[in-house]
């Protein structure tokens, strides 16, 4: 029962630490855009290493026009 005497005061300390934490990540915006990164990155729109990509695979592959000029 003596237990409760020190449980009792250190959950209501971690739960105004943990209001704090989110009353502070409000805040500062940690949670107003959740999916804009996600999509930022499969949106990625580097076409200039998609080309260069495409013409290095297409060089390997047999029967290529690079091929039958040796």
């Amino acid at each position: 029962m003596e237990i409760l005497y020190l449980l009792i005061p250190l959950s209501v300390i971690l739960v105004f630490l943990i209001g704090v934490a989110f009353w502070w990540s409000v805040r500062h915006g940690q949670f107003d855009d959740l999916e804009g990164p996600g999509h930022r990155i499969l949106m990625d729109d580097d076409r200039s290493s998609i080309k260069a990509v495409d013409n290095e695979l297409a060089s390997e592959r047999p029967g290529s026009t690079d091929d039958k000029k040796a």
